[in-house]
């Protein structure tokens, strides 16, 4: 056995233990299990980036400090030289292990993951379950390949398929639990369909980048119902085919529109998050966001939104000033959110719930379910 298999776990438990420290991990059970899983076997190589945007290939093995931290480690990258971007990652442990006990797991259960990617939350799941109860699925047949030969070398053996996640794993349903390590824009009822009753998904919900958050959900019936997290969290989009999507393309700003002062935080979706999720009911679909640099600083100087119909804004963000251009007012849509937010006393993520129907509807509501304040999400497929 090597100085690397011998010394990992000194890390491991120490990971565990920060994160007990840090509030991430409550449970002797999953502090039992980041102690034990071996994460550099599942992710032998990652990549960094420099200053200067290049990406370097680094073996974990030689970094063991760095792997066994609450660090997401890039695993895969786009080909399109030279603005490759990452398409998966091994995510943040803090991150997971935060998942994995709101998920509240108990001993016996049932256990279908969403985004095998590495194999790491699916070895941690086997380690608390046991093989038997963990089945995870992912897009791509060589990355399940891949992490069931990692995830058999480091001693777990849970059922992996390689399918589409928005259509689950029907024929070894039902689940008790449902965890997705990837972001959905709806989601898929097809989850429903193979929770058992009282069951329960956990998802990050975005509408668009950056706008949404976790969401804990359980079957009731007819119908999933719960609420987002405290804490906001990103993960990749889920994909539907094998292909790596192509990085998104910089907003394009340009000609001449009509300025107005706006009182709208320039960057809600950094800002004010919860308004970018609501001001999602009436921008256009594929509307991105960006930033204008000043030359000399190369720091924002305005915040921009394009759409796919030519519609765009641009924001200052020093001034307040808006120019808008196009057949959709962007920013307006962006106000109105910002009304309907401070109308309903500015509440934070967890004051707002989501209830989801067999007809694809989505349904927000701030405290109960019933509330006056009530939102209806447009119609987008779950698998986009």
């Amino acid at each position: 056995m090597s100085t690397v298999d011998t010394d990992w776990t000194s890390y491991a438990e120490r990971l565990a233990d920060t994160l007990r420290e840090r509030g991430d991990l409550r449970s002797p059970e999953w502090h039992r299990a980041v102690s034990a899983v071996p994460r550099h076997l599942l992710v032998p190589t990652a990549f960094e980036q420099d200053s200067a945007g290049e990406w370097t290939e680094f073996a974990t093995a030689g970094h063991l400090k760095r792997v066994y931290s609450p660090e997401t480690l890039i695993t895969a990258l786009t080909n399109d030289k030279p603005h490759r971007t990452p398409i998966s990652s091994s995510t943040k442990p803090d991150l997971m292990v935060r998942m994995l006990e709101t998920l509240d797991v108990r001993n016996g259960q049932r256990v279908l993951e969403i985004g095998t990617g590495t194999g790491y939350n699916a070895a941690l799941l086997a380690y608390r379950l046991g093989d038997d109860k963990v089945f995870s699925v992912d897009v791509g047949a060589d990355l399940i390949d891949l992490a069931r030969t990692r995830l058999s070398a480091a001693g777990f053996f849970p059922t992996l398929r390689a399918v589409d996640g928005a259509y689950g794993l029907p024929e070894f349903a039902p689940y008790d639990r449902i965890i997705a390590t990837c972001s959905v824009p709806a989601v898929p009822w097809a989850w429903a369909d193979q929770l058992a009753d009282g069951g329960a998904v956990l998802v990050d919900l975005k509408r668009a980048i950056s706008a949404g958050n976790l969401v804990h959900l359980r079957r009731n019936g007819d119908r999933l119902e719960g609420r987002f997290t405290a804490r906001w969290a990103a993960f990749m989009t889920m994909r539907h085919n094998e292909n790596p999507p192509h990085a998104n393309q910089a907003d394009r700003v340009s000609g001449s529109g009509q300025s107005r002062s706006t009182n709208t935080p320039g960057k809600p979706w950094n800002d004010v998050p919860i308004v970018w999720f609501l001001a999602q009911l009436r921008l256009p679909p594929g509307t991105t966001f960006g930033y204008e640099l000043a030359p000399d600083t190369l720091q924002p100087t305005f915040s921009t939104l394009s759409a796919p119909d030519g519609s765009w804004a641009k924001v200052g963000l020093t001034d307040g000033t808006v120019t808008e251009a196009g057949e959709t007012g962007l920013w307006e849509a962006v106000e109105w959110a910002h009304d309907q937010w401070t109308a309903a006393g500015s509440p934070t993520w967890e004051r707002l719930g989501l209830t989801v129907t067999q007809d694809g509807r989505h349904r927000l509501w701030l405290d109960q379910p019933d509330s006056s304040t009530r939102w209806d999400l447009p119609d987008v497929p779950a698998a986009r």
